[in-house]
């Protein structure tokens, strides 16, 4: 019998956990102790994905389509970008699996599920332009989403502030890029 618990003090009860865990085998990685909705969150997953997915497409587009004279250091950005952007969809489709999801890669209705636009624009500096509104779309949408997941689900609210690290060093870099090809800041003090 367990003793009873002290304030501050941690106790488990092992053989209820063991017990749980033959039990409900076929569930995964998902026990009882997940605090959130396994549907709504690989609904919410499959969004992020399917934003990573139209970065990923743009920043291509953006490599490919890039020139001028000062375009082969944009380009190599866009193509980091774009490895980077894939990295993400990845670990997001992963995680939906491992929830026991199944990752929406259905091109039909992905920039619908996108929370970022597909845009090319026209000459190098809409590309950046373009790139920089998606990266801060992305930043929004990741910390809505961690603010969401907060305790209830950990493991994907680490992912999604993994990626979010990302994303933020992706907008400065874009940011540097504006500046550096327009010639004035564009943040104020």
């Amino acid at each position: 019998m367990p003793q009873p618990q002290q304030p501050n003090q941690f106790a488990i009860d092992l053989d209820a956990i063991r017990k749980r865990a033959r039990e409900k085998i076929d569930q995964g990685a998902v026990t009882d102790s997940y605090g959130g909705d396994v549907e709504q969150t690989c609904s919410i997953l499959n969004e992020a994905l399917a934003t990573e997915i139209v970065c990923v497409l743009r920043y291509k587009f953006h490599y490919i389509a890039a020139s001028g004279i000062s375009s082969e250091g944009v380009r190599a950005e866009f193509l980091e970008h774009a490895t980077e952007e894939q990295r993400h969809a990845d670990m997001i489709a992963e995680r939906i699996a491992q929830l026991g999801g199944l990752p929406n890669f259905n091109p039909d209705g992905l920039l619908s599920r996108s929370h970022s636009e597909y845009v090319e624009g026209e000459n190098l500096i809409d590309m950046i332009k373009e790139d920089l509104v998606a990266e801060r779309i992305a930043i929004d949408s990741y910390r809505e989403m961690i603010r969401f997941f907060g305790t209830q689900d950990p493991t994907t609210r680490r992912m999604l502030e993994e990626i979010l690290a990302v994303e933020e060093e992706h907008a400065q870099d874009m940011h540097d890029l504006l500046v550096q090809h327009q010639g004035t800041p564009m943040l104020s003090d």
